[in-house]
């Protein structure tokens, strides 16, 4: 399915990826950096960036059917070329959100209680440190994502 009522999809898949992906981003920074924000989204910030990751494919192969439609154009193809990068962003977003969530969650803390202290701390960091990476990463991603697309629409004529 690529288009609903003969519009194209694309735009519309487009700006739930555009809220949800830097929405989901948003909340792994802040249960990284603040203990407070994470207990109290918990599991919300891994369904997020599920969601979105769920919606990246189905807006690129949108994006992919509405580009076979329109003329062949350099801003279009760097467009689509900018989108297929969003998955290598969102699927470590959410694997990464998932294991911290689960390092922080109260059956997984008890099962890791015979874990050296040294070495648990270490994971928790390393997790941390990954996770802002692709969080950050993914918020820019959308951001050129979307500037080269304004830019295939508004300037593609000219």
């Amino acid at each position: 399915m690529t288009s609903i009522n003969g519009l194209p999809l694309h735009p519309l898949l487009v700006h739930f990826v555009v809220v949800l992906l830097p929405l989901a981003a948003i909340c792994a920074v802040l249960s990284v950096v603040w203990p407070t924000a994470r207990r109290k989204l918990g599991v919300i910030t891994p369904i997020l960036a599920l969601v979105a990751l769920v919606l990246v494919p189905l807006t690129t192969s949108a994006g992919e059917s509405l580009e076979q439609k329109v003329p062949p154009n350099a801003l279009v193809e760097n467009h689509a070329e900018l989108g297929d990068q969003a998955l290598i962003w969102a699927a470590p977003l959410f694997v990464f959100a998932a294991i911290w969530w689960a390092l922080h969650h109260k059956w997984t803390e008890s099962r890791l209680d015979g874990l050296d202290a040294r070495a648990r701390s270490g994971v928790t960091v390393l997790t941390g440190l990954v996770l802002l990476i692709f969080a950050l990463g993914s918020m820019v991603m959308v951001y050129r994502i979307g500037e080269s697309g304004a830019q295939a629409v508004w300037h593609a004529g000219t």
